[in-house]
């Protein structure tokens, strides 16, 4: 029972082992109609069985207790009976996802590959998260995925007890998100003319024109579907950097004393552009209208509005800008920014929602109920749980999915550090310098993954597989908070095992012995592999 993440406790009993059948049934309360309907979909098609509903205290059975917290289960397998407690219908669902483990990789087909054979070994398992948020990024800004390939990230996220998708839909390359009264978003803003190949502005360029975006109901499915599978759908949309999408689209968005908008394109360079959004009333008024639609389609309780990395030239150089520094009685470009992320924050709080942003956002201070990403290392992460804001801990040194898995010549595109899946299986979230009172800020945890190299979902699943499963365990077991005394052959030995289960799902992931054939290429443009890390 080599479980992935690790639960907090599992007890084999191997005389007790539960055969399943054409007989065998499925059984749940009302409340647990997500869990009941999603593993008997996943199991029947996987087994050929066709798990009827049956009668309490036989076959597998999902069951609510009031005891255990919302996400925590148990699970009971004995001869002729599988019980799966659970505090609320999240832990059914990650009760479920475990039942699945059980039943070994053929599990995770699609159809089966056997029809008889099935066996739930006899087992006790309790379990239950170390942390509420645990999550993954997938920049769809960058290199647009379609709707299918994020459903089936979906589905991994899910299968390693992840539950939050942070779905950055807009940035400087491309805008993903339909907003119905403002059609020149996708219209003009989704589509560039081409693209980087490597992470430095003089190398070649990939001349096909790139772009696509998510129609509303494209994303109300994303929402339902991850929903249905334990997974919230967070959204970023940046401001008041990151915007140059948005500002070749509408033109009066931008700095139009300084620079001619109206020429501006979608930008096709990787890194941060330093056109920025103006910070006049009806700059406000606009995004607070693309705010309204983006609310009405994602009911998570965070929305993640950017924050970081916005060039300040414009602002200095525009006469606009500055009257308005004046007028709003700031003392610079720094708290104009601040200005324009306290506006929000309002805003989303008047609608009973919360703002999140990364780490920049702490410039100029905060209100309360601000949560913070801290993504430049610890140190805003730290500042923001000493100052009483939760925080989502992401440093791009440690968890940035993007970067290398390994030095050498025949690494894919090289881009930041090299972090072995090693490395993020020794990521601590929770730095130890936070007292008690400060790390119950830490809310979770979260990898990101930005797409300027990531074209596909192979791509994608090249660079997430296998150091996404290592990243699960670390957000959900509770494992040694010294990294130094975290057992990692224990955990390369089981993820060998848990391989087979990403065969099964069709993941292409990097082999833990090299790069996939199809992925091995020189160092760009004839140089060795190196250089600095990536700007967003």
């Amino acid at each position: 029972m080599d479980l992935i993440p690790a639960p907090s406790s599992a007890v084999r009993r191997p005389d007790e082992d539960f055969p399943l059948d054409a007989t065998t049934t499925l059984t749940a309360p009302p409340g647990l109609a997500d869990a009941e309907r999603w593993l008997r979909g996943t199991l029947s098609a996987a087994t050929g069985l066709p798990l009827g509903p049956g009668r309490p205290g036989t076959g597998i059975e999902l069951v609510l207790d009031g005891t255990l917290a919302a996400e925590a289960y148990r699970i009971t397998v004995r001869p002729g009976h599988a019980l799966l407690a659970a505090g609320g219908p999240a832990g059914a669902l990650w009760a479920a996802q475990t039942l699945r483990q059980l039943l070994g990789p053929d599990a995770y087909r699609r159809s089966p590959l056997r029809r008889e054979g099935w066996v739930l070994p006899g087992a006790d398992v309790a379990d239950a998260p170390r942390f509420g948020w645990r999550g993954a990024l997938l920049d769809v800004a960058r290199h647009f995925l379609p709707k299918s390939d994020v459903l089936r990230f979906v589905d991994l996220l899910a299968a390693h007890k992840l539950n939050v998708l942070h779905l950055h839909l807009t940035d400087d390359q491309g805008w993903r998100v339909e907003i119905k009264r403002y059609p020149r978003l996708t219209g003009r803003g989704a589509w560039r003319e081409r693209s980087m190949v490597g992470y430095r502005s003089g190398q070649r360029r990939d001349d096909r024109p790139h772009g696509g975006y998510y129609t509303q109901d494209d994303l109300r499915e994303i929402v339902a579907y991850a929903a249905a599978r334990g997974v919230a759908v967070v959204p970023e949309i940046d401001l008041p950097g990151h915007t140059q999408a948005a500002v070749a689209a509408y033109p009066e968005l931008g700095n139009t004393d300084v620079v001619d908008t109206a020429a501006l394109g979608v930008w096709t360079d990787w890194g941060v552009s330093h056109h920025v959004l103006n910070a006049s009333e009806e700059t406000l008024r606009f995004f607070e209208g693309v705010l309204e639609e983006v609310l009405e389609l994602f009911p998570s309780e965070f929305i993640h509005l950017g924050g970081d990395e916005c060039p300040k030239e414009q602002w200095k150089d525009s006469a606009a800008a500055q009257a308005r520094i004046r007028e709003l009685g700031l003392a610079n470009e720094d708290e104009l920014q601040s200005h324009l992320i306290r506006h929000f924050d309002r805003w989303l709080a008047e609608r009973g929602r919360r703002l999140i942003g990364w780490d920049e956002i702490l410039e100029g201070g905060l209100a309360p109920g601000v949560a913070v990403s801290s993504w430049r290392g610890f140190g805003g992460g730290v500042a923001a749980a000493e100052a009483g804001h939760d925080v989502v801990m992401c440093p791009e040194q440690h968890v940035y999915l993007d970067h290398r898995q390994a030095d050498g010549p025949d690494e894919p595109v090289p881009v930041g550090f090299v972090r072995t899946l090693e490395d993020v299986y020794r990521f601590e979230p929770v730095p130890a310098q936070l007292d008690a009172a400060a790390a119950r800020h830490v809310i979770g945890t979260q990898a990101n993954l930005w797409s300027e190299f990531a074209d596909s979902a192979r791509d994608v699943d090249y660079r997430a597989f296998p150091r996404l499963v290592a990243f699960a365990e670390v957000a959900w077991s509770e494992l040694p908070a010294e990294p130094a005394e975290r057992d990692y052959p224990d955990f390369e030995r089981r993820l060998r095992g848990h391989l087979e289960v990403l065969d099964a799902l069709g993941v292409e992931y990097r082999p833990m012995d090299g790069p996939h054939p199809w992925q091995r290429r020189p160092g760009v443009a004839g140089r060795p592999i190196g250089g600095p890390p990536p700007v967003r």
